[in-house]
Formats: structure tokens, C-alpha cells, sequence
């Protein structure tokens, strides 16, 4: 698929060939026509995926303005803006907008009046917007007259959205942007491309959405608007311009890809990026002062070559690093660090790069008598080495240092894991790390932890406070937690490797099935450690080659023979033949023979890599297989490194690099000619598809490869094995402004009030399909998210239980239609002498999770599974997300999905008893999955799911101390009114509160009672301007009143204490309101349920009343308690849950 850019190249080259063309500006409306096809269908989806979550994360995190001002630039008919959050919306105080297209203009003025829903998008506007006909320029002016300086307009947000083309040069009109800037204001740009470089300017954040695209129609005029549009001109001389016409048509239809759903359409590649930057984005100079600039940089990846940094600096000593994070945490700028140069992640665009070549030294330590232990030697590598150069290093006293499989690699791998040729015998190159010395990020102090010889703790240094969790951290994910300088190594005996290669032709499928089975069977299971076999499946013609690498390591004491198998599969190509630690980098089949063997600088490549525990399983082969049949290009191949061993001895929780469960590393590689970079979108396609298709079986993914592309989002949440949430909490305390974002993406957020979403549904309504997306959106926003499927434990006991085969019951849809019925009998018979299975079902998957923030279970049948289920984990909050889909649309799914098809007799019961008996409890969202596509999916959890999570939520829990011993022994009090206290409590829970209702112009009244609930419910009424019903004790209303017994408090009250009464007025409220009760906290509900039976009296249904608590504690199983007296089908939201009193 053709990126926009290429087409634009592409058209901008057929024009340039016609010497008598004349180019003209578009017109409003040729700007008009090729707009729309950015703002539908494909293109709106990266709005909905993109843009508007970037814009509201910018605008949540500026929390420290109450009303913000807002000048947005070229904002087209409808500004994006009026996308965000209701909640956001709300803060927007100012609104100016500049845009030159009369016509958008016109129709931007008539949207800023009325929205959709029949209100202003912006309804806390102080004055109306202005909405300016006109550019922006670096001399801009108001209404032709009246120069904006500096003094005289200033802005919270300036946002440029997709309206810098044609500025030239961008940073003359950035800067006289950032003139215009409040304060702390925030500059927000967002650009279609692979990269956006803005020079001498540094930003504050960037982001990039890979996977945008936008479709046209396949007609000549759709064609001709767009082609004009990506263009940016009108071709006006009459001949040339029919000419140049239909070869532009024919060129569009070339590069477009068009696929099974949109026959009729075109689509492109358009890639999206957001830059942000702040009034320090000019403070480049002052680091230059301090520290030098590298000459000539070379960087070898692809991505990381369309990357321009702000600078590249280069720091000759460690003082000169701490000038780099002072400067960065005092100007809140992201930094990258460059060791190697193979990661994209270590070059971001207006991102000052660190490149740690003034650090290229490696040096042997001996440990002399001091020690009484082997090896005699530490090594010191600072962190600009390469492989090479440790190994030379080492080789000089005939040691080692088990490293990487290539030469050039750089510390982010031996930080990051490290698997090469030696993995079997001495593990991973972190495991062999035994001190470090590094920059911290938050104060840039000079840190040593573990063994680091004194010659190498620079005079300021300190030890390390959490040495030894600091020390764990880096042994697998320590790039991202502080500046490392220096990293101790332990030595091993040197070996010389015999290597020897082999290549197999396959015939079908079942022979790769069997090649790959008699490899497994009779090599590779045993082989002795200091033997390895690397395996290869690429191209060979018109079938798939298998092909390999024998690595047999011995030392001068170790020498001994292996007995090597010889059968039909190893065909040997080549003779043994004996290397070094050096030479064997260039000895193995990738090196010699794939593509004709590795030449620098002819090809582009693509990486990710998923560990498999085994691979001669038929659905390991089949996805192998496909793989390869899906490949873009022939260059592509797949590489299975032989791991176990040395690697899988540690325990998980040793060191961060908690995957060691595996066999093999299956390095997915997309290649291609780097003269035809257009197949490049395509290429990484293939590579997340292919690492997607894998991961059902896969026992977790490598780190070192994962970067800032949102789509590595989702798979970091398997690199590191149970470690994550560990990792990522130390990650939040060590880089607490944000420095090194750009590295593994470990989640910067630590949920302390975690979640378990319950995904529930009909048969075929899209459940399975849902949750996996909404986890990848939340995943994306930097939460540990997982899902799991609480019939996966059924499935479990039943094989247990039956010998039946987990694995395929879990991945082969094939052999779990054999086994469903059993399956299900099997269940149905546990369940009638293990009343509480469904319990214990319940908090297996829960346990198994325990780490995760957010946990997606799909496969709950139990009615009210949230009011049902929620005291078996207290300290998490439970939400019910129902997903539907119309009797059609399931039918047609059944109609195409087999598996759908063949519904357990689990589902076909619960849809009769479904339709049989009317719901009694309402779920917290309901969801509507009758379209096609990820787009509303991804939409619904960007509207509900994330916010769930905010930073708000967080601080607000933070404001809620412990009490013990109050107001009793024994309890520990959770003091929920101290939010109050808090300067920020109120306006903080007021907006959460708020935001729990979509529209309130649909309620009548706020109802709460004395004394808790009047503090939270007061100031969301004045807010939301409804209102307030107050609910009183006995005697406090004036008659006529109603009334309703209320039960005495679980924890004030003295045991056996009497019921109370309390009133409202009888004439407030009327049958036919609707009605939002607010209380501090759902306990017992006693409470609660006082007031809804006062509701009840009124005569308003329960359909109509919703209830909104701050703090919940499901022990007391208050929901349960509501629904039993039937309220189940009042919906009740709370903000924050507890376990405990």
C-alpha cells in the first residue's frame, strides 16, 4: 500500500514533466472536495483513534487551568475539537479560529452554534467564538487591522491540524506561535506523513499513528479532486492539463490498494504524527553550549533514518550526561539514547539524542585474590561499545561474554535481553550483568549499583538506596530508567565454535509438518547445551526452504565430540568448520546464503520477534506456513533461534527479562529493496500480522525490538513476562517527568484502583472480538491490560481430568468441536456437586491476572455478574460491558464463522432462558456491535473504557487516607470527606461525577442524603445546573413529606443499633423525572436503598434513576443488596472502589 507522500512525490514528477504547465491554487471548493475523503470512512479513523485520544490526553493533563483558551489554525468545516469529551469540552473558555476557505469558514460558523444534540460543541464559552477568514502568518493580523502580539492575545492551546502545508520554512511559523502561548501553553501540531521535523525547536511530546489510512472512490472525478489535492495545485493549461489528468487517474489506480470490503474504493497509507511543543522549545542552544555535537551520523534502521533529530549530542564524560538530563527535566524534554543505532526508538524527530560514543571502552577488570571464585575477570563496557568490541576485549585474556548474533549491536540489547549463539550455554547477556553505573532521571544523579570496580565509581557517585531492585530492573529492561554510562560484565572461558549449515526443499505443508517434527524429535531436544541449532524457513522457488546452522561450542579443557544426526532433512551444504567469537558472526546461514548473503546498504528490514515453546505443532506449522505464503516480498524469511538451556534456568522473577519459558525465538523479518521503500507500510503489516497470528501460542515477546509505534504498545504487555507491572512502577519512580519515553514502551502509569471489565453478550455478538480490541486501545495508552476467557478454566480441569490435549482445546478450533459436548457435560456435572464453581472459576482467572491493571473476562453467563461477583475481589473495580448485535447480523456471523455456528449448548441455553425472562439488573455499558470494522469498537473504548482510568481517578483515591482504629478497633477508616479538605478534591470529583452521565439534559433533579452525599451532590448540581432534592433526618422537612426507614450505619453505629427515618419533600419530584442519586459511599446500601424506596413512593421508574457513589467497598456487597430488593435495574456508577470497611 502507497503512502501519500509517495503518490504526492509521484504526481509532483509527472507535472514537473510537462514543460508548458501552469500550476493555479485550488479553489474553496476543489480544497472542499478533496477535504471530504480525509474526513470519512477510513480517514475519520484517525480521528477517532488518533487525534481526538492525543488531543484529550494534552488537555486532561492541563488540569491546572479551570478555562482554557484555545486559537486553532485552519480548523476546516467542523473543528476537531468539538470531538473531545464532553467534560473537556466544558473547560474550553475561548475559542478563536483562523481559516482561510471561505466556504469551511461558513460552515464552521453554523457548527460553533449548534452541535448534533441541538448545543453549542463549546457551551462554557465566556464570549463567542471568533472565527477569522484568513491564514496565519508570521505578521498575523485581526480583521486586516490590529497586529495579534504577544501582549495582546495569548492561548492555553494553539493547535495546528493538518493546516501547515505550504508554510515554508514551518519553524518561522511555529515560533511566532509560541509567542502567542499562555504561560505553560502547550503548541499542538498535527501532520500526515511518516515524520515531521521542525529545525532548531525541540518538542515537549510526539506521537505517530502508523497504520492511518483514507480511501477515495475509484471514479475519474473522485480521482481528479483528490489527485489535485495530494497534489496541492490545479494543472491550468488546457492540453497538458487533460494529459496530466488521466495520467495521474492511471496513477492513483497503480499505487491504490483496493480490498474485498471497498471494491470501489482506493486506499493509501496515511500516516499521522503528532509534535507538541512549550515555550522551551527554543532552549536547544543552552545545551548545545554545554555539550558538543556529533559529526556525520550514520544510523543504520530505516525508520530511524527518517528521524531527524533536534541534536545529536555527544557527551565525552559523565558530567556532560548530567548537563543532558538536567537540561532536559528543567525544559520537559524528552531525550533518546544511541548506542548501536539498529532501533528506530533511538532517533525521534525534534528529540535531542544522546549518542554514547564518547563511551566506546572496554576493559578487563582482574579480580586477583580479592575473590576466591571463577571467573578471574570482570569486564567494564561503557555504553557506546559495540558486540565486537567487547569480544575482542574479553578475547585477549581468552574469555567471553555471551552477546548478541551481530557485530554492530549496541547496549540497548545486552540491557534489553540479549540472545545469540551462546544462550543455550551461559544465558542471556543480561543475566550476565553484575553491576552498572548510570544517570538518574528525576535529579541526574550519578548512581553505581552491584559489583563495579572503584576505579570505575565516578567521584559524585552514590550506592544506590534500592540497589537491588534497581540492579533487577536493568537485567532486562534497562533502557528506560536511567542514562547508563557503564555496564559490569562477568566473564566465561573462551570457545571456538565449529558451524556448519544445511538446506532442506519442502514439498507440502505436511512434509514442513514433518521436517519440522523429526527437527524438534531428533535435534534440537538433544542437542547439550554447548550445542545449538538455528532453523530458517525463506524463500526457495515455488516452495519454502528450510535451512540451518549447526553451533557447537567447545573450550581447550572441554573438548569433546557431539554425535550429530544425519538424516534426509540435514543435507550438509557446507563442511564443519572452526570460528572464533568474532568470526562466528559472519558463519551463520543468514550471513552466508540468505538472499544471497547479508550485504550492507542493498535492503530495508522490519523485525519483531514472539518465543514459542515448541514448533512442530500443526498449528505452530500451519501459522509458520501462512506466514510465509503471506509474505510482501521473496527477501522476507523467519528465523527460529534455538534457545533453552542456560537461558531458561533463572526463574522468572529474577530479573525483569521475565520470559524464559521457550524454546525458540521466532525473529519474524520483512525485507525489501531499499529502492522500492514503498512496499515498506506493507512489509511491517506483514510482520505485526504474522507476530498477532503467533501469539495465541507464543510463551511471550523480546523487548529489545519494541519502540514508540503504538501497535509495540500491545505487545510489550508480553515481553516481560509477570514482571510488567513490577517494572512499570519502578519505571513511574525513576522517570517521573516523562524523559525516556520513547524506549520499550513500559506503561508510565501504575493503576492502583485496577479494573476487571466483564465483557458479556449473546452467542456471535462479537464479544471475543471486542475485548481483544478494547484491550489494545487501553494498551496503547500505556496500561497493562489483559484477557482471558473464563471457560479457558473449564477447559483446564476437563483436561486434567480426561487427558484431552490444553493446548489445542485453547488454540485448534478443529479439536474443540470434537471435545464440546463432553465439554459441556463435563461442566454442567461439576457444577451440580460444586455449587460454587462459578465462584471458583471466577477467581482463578482473577488470580492468574493479578497483576495486570485492567482484566478483560469474556465468557460470563451469570446474570448481574458485577453485583454478583465484585466482594471476591474487593480492592478492584468491576464493570459489565453487554455487547449486542442485531438477530441478523448474529445470524449472518453464525452463517460465516463455523465456530459461531456450532455455539456451546451453554450459549443456546442462556439465549432461550435470555428471552424468556426479562433482565432484573442493568449492565454498566451497553455496546452495539452491528457494524463491520474496528472503528466504533475502538471509538466505544476511547468515550468509556479509557476514562475509567484517568489521572484524575488517581489523585482522587490519593485523597482518601486510612484512619485506624476508627471510629472503632479494629477498622481501618477510609476518609472519603477529605476530599473536601483538598484544594483540588471537589473540582475533581465534581468532573468525574459529571462525567458519568452523557446527557443530562435528560435529568430533572440530583437527590442525596445528609450529611455525606450533600458535599459531592451540592456542587454537581450548581455544575451541571440542575436541581439539588435534598433527602433529610426525620423532622428536618417541613410537611408534606414522604418517608422510608433507613438501617443504621455498618461502622458508626452500635451493634444492634435501631433503623431510622428518613424524609423528603412530597412535591418536589414527579412521576415522570428522572432522577441521578449521589452519595459518598456504597457500603451495606442501606442507605441507598432508603432513598430509591423514596423515589419508588413518588412513582418514578427504575429505569429512570441512576446512582452515582465516590468511593465503593464491595465486601458489604451493597449491589446484591439493591438488586435483591429490586433496584437491580437502577445503573450505579462509582469512582473509586476499596477494599476493606
Amino acid at each position: 500500500m502507497a503512502t501519500l507522500e509517495s503518490l504526492k512525490s509521484r504526481l509532483r514528477d509527472q507535472a514537473q514533466a510537462v514543460s508548458s504547465l501552469r500550476k493555479g491554487l485550488l479553489s474553496n471548493k476543489q480544497y472542499e472536495a478533496g477535504f471530504e475523503n480525509f474526513a470519512l470512512d477510513l480517514g475519520k479513523r484517525s480521528y477517532d483513534n488518533f487525534i481526538i485520544p492525543q488531543l484529550s490526553r494534552i488537555f486532561q493533563a492541563a488540569e491546572s487551568y479551570p478555562k482554557i483558551s484555545v486559537l486553532e489554525i485552519g480548523p476546516g468545516p467542523k473543528t476537531v475539537l468539538g470531538q473531545l469529551p464532553p467534560h473537556i469540552r466544558q473547560s474550553i473558555a475561548k475559542y478563536t479560529a483562523l481559516e482561510p476557505n471561505k466556504i469551511f469558514a461558513t460552515r464552521l460558523e453554523r457548527y460553533m452554534g449548534q452541535d448534533s444534540e441541538g448545543g453549542p460543541p463549546f457551551p462554557c464559552l465566556e464570549r463567542p467564538a471568533d472565527i477569522h477568514i484568513q491564514s496565519f502568518t508570521a505578521e498575523i493580523t485581526i480583521d486586516g487591522s490590529q497586529k495579534m502580539s504577544t501582549g495582546d492575545e495569548v492561548y492555553d492551546m494553539i493547535l495546528f491540524c493538518h493546516s501547515m502545508y505550504g508554510m515554508k520554512p514551518k519553524s518561522t511559523y511555529l515560533q511566532r506561535a509560541l509567542g502567542m502561548l499562555d504561560g505553560d501553553g502547550i503548541l499542538i501540531v498535527f501532520h500526515r506523513g511518516e515524520s515531521l521535523f521542525v529545525e532548531n525547536m525541540v518538542c515537549h511530546r510526539t506521537a505517530c499513528f502508523p497504520t492511518g489510512r483514507v480511501s477515495v472512490k475509484n471514479r475519474d472525478h473522485e480521482l481528479d479532486c483528490f489527485a489535485m489535492f495530494i497534489a496541492g495545485f490545479e494543472p491550468l493549461h488546457a492540453t497538458a492539463c487533460s494529459e496530466l489528468m488521466a495520467k495521474w487517474r492511471k496513477t492513483c489506480r497503480e499505487m491504490g490498494h483496493v480490498d474485498s470490503e471497498r471494491p470501489d474504493s482506493l486506499q493509501f497509507s496515511s500516516p499521522e504524527i503528532m509534535v507538541s511543543f512549550t515555550k522551551n522549545a527554543l532552549s536547544l542552544p543552552e545545551l548545545i553550549a554545554k555539550v558538543p555535537l556529533a559529526e556525520h551520523p550514520v544510523v543504520k534502521n530505516r525508520d530511524a533514518r527518517l528521524q531527524q533529530s533536534a541534536a545529536r549530542v555527544v557527551p565525552r564524560d559523565i558530567s556532560e550526561v548530567q548537563a543532558c538530563v538536567r537540561w532536559a527535566i528543567e525544559n520537559k524534554c524528552p531525550l533518546t539514547v544511541l548506542s548501536g543505532g539498529h532501533s528506530d526508538h533511538c532517533v525521534r524527530s525534534n528529540v535531542v539524542a544522546i549518542d554514547m560514543a564518547g563511551f566506546r571502552e572496554a576493559n578487563l577488570i582482574p579480580l586477583g585474590g580479592c575473590l576466591d571464585q571463577k571467573p578471574d575477570y570482570l569486564l567494564v563496557a561503557g555504553c557506546g561499545c559495540r558486540t565486537e568490541d567487547i569480544l575482542r576485549k574479553s578475547m585477549e585474556e581468552s574469555l567471553i561474554v555471551p552477546l548478541g548474533a551481530r557485530p554492530s549491536i549496541g547496549s540497548g540489547l545486552w540491557l534489553q535481553g540479549g540472545i545469540g549463539h551462546m544462550t543455550r550455554q551461559h544465558g542471556l547477556t543480561c543475566d550476565a550483568i553484575v553491576g552498572a553505573v548510570l544517570v538518574t532521571l528525576d535529579t541526574a544523579q550519578v548512581m553505581y549499583v552491584g559489583q563495579v570496580p572503584a576505579s570505575y565509581q565516578p567521584p559524585q557517585a552514590k550506592r544506590a538506596t534500592n540497589e537491588a531492585e534497581l540492579l533487577w530492573a536493568l537485567k532486562g529492561g534497562g533502557t528506560s530508567l536511567g542514562i547508563v554510562t557503564h555496564v559490569v560484565f562477568k566473564t566465561f572461558p573462551a570457545t571456538m565454535t565449529s558451524v556448519r549449515s544445511w538446506t532442506y526443499v519442502t514439498k507440502s505443508q505436511s512434509d514442513v509438518f514433518d521436517q519440522l517434527s523429526l527437527f524438534e524429535d531428533s535435534i534440537a531436544k538433544k542437542l547439550p547445551r554447548r550445542c545449538s541449532s538455528d532453523l530458517y524457513l525463506q524463500h526457495g522457488g515455488e516452495q519454502l526452504l528450510l535451512g540451518g546452522t549447526f553451533f557447537e561450542h567447545q573450550t581447550n579443557q572441554t573438548k569433546t565430540s557431539t554425535s550429530w544426526p544425519t538424516n534426509d532433512l540435514i543435507a550438509m551444504k557446507t563442511d564443519w568448520h572452526d570460528e572464533d567469537a568474532v568470526g562466528l558472526f559472519n558463519a551463520d546461514l543468514y550471513m552466508t546464503s540468505i538472499n544471497g548473503g547479508h550485504k550492507p546498504g542493498k535492503t530495508s528490514s522490519f523485525k519483531r520477534c514472539v518465543f514459542l515453546k515448541e514448533i512442530r505443532g500443526k498449528s505452530t506449522v500451519s501459522r509458520l506456513v501462512r506466514a510465509f505464503d503471506s509474505r510482501p516480498t521473496n527477501l522476507c524469511y523467519l528465523h527460529l533461534v534455538h534457545g533453552g538451556g542456560a537461558a531458561n534456568d533463572i526463574a522468572a522473577n529474577d530479573t525483569a527479562f521475565g520470559c524464559r519459558d521457550w524454546s525458540y525465538a521466532c525473529v519474524i523479518t520483512a525485507v525489501w529493496p531499499r529502492e522500492q521503500d514503498t512496499l515498506c507500510v506493507a512489509a511491517k503489516r506483514w510482520v505485526y500480522r504474522v507476530v498477532k497470528d503467533l501469539l495465541p501460542l507464543s510463551s511471550g515477546i523480546y523487548g529489545a525490538d519494541l519502540g514508540p509505534d503504538p501497535r509495540d504498545a500491545v505487545l510489550a504487555q508480553g515481553a516481560f513476562g509477570p514482571n510488567l507491572a513490577r517494572l512499570s512502577r519502578l519505571k513511574r519512580a525513576l522517570d517521573p517527568f516523562g524523559i525516556l519515553v520513547y524506549a520499550c514502551p513500559l506503561s508510565q502509569r501504575v493503576i492502583e484502583q485496577k479494573m476487571i471489565m466483564i465483557v458479556t453478550g449473546k452467542s456471535c455478538a462479537g464479544k471475543d472480538f471486542c475485548a481483544d480490541i478494547w484491550a489494545s486501545v487501553l494498551a496503547t495508552h500505556g496500561i497493562a491490560v489483559h484477557v482471558r476467557s473464563i471457560s479457558d478454566v473449564t477447559k483446564a480441569e476437563y483436561s486434567r481430568a480426561t487427558g484431552a490435549d490444553l493446548h489445542q482445546l485453547l488454540h485448534d478450533r478443529t479439536y474443540k468441536e470434537i471435545h464440546r459436548e463432553r465439554l459441556t457435560a463435563f461442566f454442567q456435572s461439576q457444577v451440580q456437586w460444586r455449587p460454587q464453581l462459578p465462584e471458583e472459576h471466577f477467581r482463578a482467572v482473577v488470580q492468574e491476572a493479578a497483576d495486570v491493571d485492567v482484566l478483560l473476562i469474556t465468557g460470563m453467563r451469570d446474570p448481574a455478574p458485577v453485583a454478583e461477583f465484585s466482594h471476591l475481589c474487593p480492592h478492584k473495580k468491576l464493570v459489565e460491558i453487554n455487547v449486542t448485535a442485531s438477530h441478523v447480523v448474529r445470524h449472518a456471523r453464525k452463517r460465516d464463522d463455523g465456530d459461531c455456528e456450532k455455539s456451546s449448548a451453554c450459549a443456546l441455553d442462556q439465549e432461550s432462558w435470555s428471552s424468556r425472562i426479562l433482565p432484573d439488573y442493568c449492565p454498566d455499558f451497553i455496546f452495539e456491535n452491528s457494524t463491520t470494522g474496528e472503528s466504533q469498537v475502538k471509538a466505544f473504548a476511547e468515550k468509556h473504557l479509557v476514562p475509567l482510568l484517568s489521572e484524575a481517578r488517581k489523585q482522587l483515591a490519593d485523597m482518601i487516607p486510612i484512619v485506624p482504629h476508627f471510629p472503632q478497633p479494629e477498622i481501618e477508616f477510609r476518609h472519603v470527606l477529605n476530599i473536601a479538605q483538598d484544594p483540588r478534591g471537589l473540582r475533581i470529583s465534581t468532573s468525574l461525577l459529571q462525567s458519568c452521565v452523557g446527557d443530562w439534559k435528560q435529568i430533572d433533579a440530583i437527590a442525596s442524603c445528609e450529611a455525606g452525599g450533600y458535599i459531592f451532590a451540592a456542587p454537581l448540581a450548581l455544575q451541571v445546573g440542575i436541581r439539588f432534592v435534598p433527602v433529610r433526618k426525620s423532622g428536618k422537612v417541613p410537611p408534606p413529606t414522604l418517608s422510608a426507614a433507613k438501617g443504621p450505619s455498618h461502622i458508626s453505629s452500635p451493634k444492634g443499633g435501631s433503623e431510622e427515618t428518613i424524609e423528603m419533600d412530597r412535591n418536589v419530584l414527579s412521576p415522570t423525572e428522572s432522577v441521578v442519586v449521589v452519595d459518598d459511599v456504597l457500603a451495606t446500601g442501606r442507605t441507598l436503598l432508603a432513598i430509591l424506596q423514596l423515589l419508588r413512593q413518588v412513582g418514578i421508574e427504575v429505569e429512570n434513576i441512576v446512582i452515582l457513589v465516590v468511593a465503593e467497598f464491595p465486601i458489604h456487597r451493597g449491589r446484591a443488596f439493591l438488586r435483591q430488593n429490586g433496584f437491580g435495574l437502577v445503573r450505579i456508577q462509582s469512582l473509586l472502589v476499596f477494599s476493606g470497611i
